[in-house]
């Protein structure tokens, strides 16, 4: 289903390097519970949602859970996981080259046009560029 998929890219965004830091695991969260359908679910509901992804990312690993997740998901849909992807491994204020390669691996996999997504994760990098920083 849709809200499944869309959770698993978020969560493989957050957790590709092996490890979930906690400021990523709060976005996570806070990017989640303001979107239909898991406003107003309770913490348990989301908490066996987040685990049953997670035994998926452990047994199959990230590029499975993607694969079978992004054909699930509209045009639009994809966009919004794109950014929310992008803007989740910015969230530490740092990319990895690891965090990187799932993106652009993650682009790759979508139906969206290749400009389309360049256009998405170049936009979520400026905004997650620290352009005051001496």
């Amino acid at each position: 289903n849709s809200a499944e998929a869309f959770a698993a890219i978020a969560l493989v965004a957050v957790a590709c390097d092996g490890v979930v830091d906690p400021l990523e695991a709060r976005l996570l969260r806070v990017q989640l519970d303001g979107r239909q359908p898991y406003k107003g679910r309770s913490e348990e509901s989301m908490g066996r949602l987040f685990e049953a992804l997670l035994d998926q990312l452990h047994s199959d690993g990230w590029r499975a859970l993607i694969s079978r997740a992004i054909p699930t998901l509209s045009l639009a849909q994809q966009e919004t996981a794109l950014a929310m992807a992008a803007h989740l491994v910015h969230g530490d204020q740092s990319l990895s080259a690891e965090e990187n390669g799932l993106l652009k691996e993650m682009a790759s996999l979508m139906t969206l046009p290749a400009q389309r997504s360049a256009q998405i994760l170049d936009v979520i990098a400026v905004l997650h560029r620290d352009s005051l920083a001496p």
